[in-house]
């Protein structure tokens, strides 16, 4: 059976494995996420989702299948993004970081299931304004967001999470 609950700390190991196992896609060519390893993502990255009580995690079964924090912090980056709707309070937006799905587990849906389940999250917390982000280079994620109806506001050359070179596409999208 598919749920979401917030993550505990008895979850870091099974998240970071995921990010491992995706690491390890990335480096053996059968992906392009964009990620390095011991750069980010890491455990860290999941015990300070944990920490900041914002890490959700999605099981079936029991097992971890996909992971993702969501809050309502705008990464730095975003201020320099040419956002559709720029007039908004930040407390009016919600946002979903390093989502990611065992690759192992792909094509069963988890990844739209997890958004679903943002976008709803969103709703409860009068939260109408949708924002993420991905690596320009991470092709899978970009044609999942655009056919679950987000649009790429912009594309914003940075540093990201320690990543030199990155064009990160900024999408948004209302509920």
């Amino acid at each position: 059976m598919l749920e979401i609950r917030r993550g505990t700390k008895e979850d870091i190991a099974q998240v970071a494995a995921i990010y491992d196992h995706i690491l390890t896609e990335e480096e053996e060519g059968r992906a392009v996420i964009g990620w390095i390893r011991g750069v980010y993502p890491t455990e860290n990255t999941a015990k300070e989702a944990v920490k900041n009580d914002d890490l959700f995690v999605m099981t079936d079964a029991g097992r971890i299948v996909a992971a993702a924090r969501i809050n309502q912090v705008q990464v730095s980056e975003y201020a320099d993004a040419n956002w559709k709707y720029q007039d908004i309070l930040p407390e009016q937006v919600m946002v979903l970081h390093t989502l990611v799905v065992d690759p192992g587990q792909s094509g069963k849906g988890y990844g739209s299931a997890f958004v679903k389940f943002y976008e709803d999250y969103a709703k409860e917390h009068n939260c109408p304004y949708l924002r993420m982000d991905t690596n320009a280079k991470n092709q899978a994620a970009r044609k999942l967001y655009a056919r679950l109806g987000y649009w790429e506001a912009d594309i914003v050359p940075c540093v990201f999470n320690g990543i030199p070179g990155v064009q990160l596409v900024c999408l948004e999208k209302t509920v």
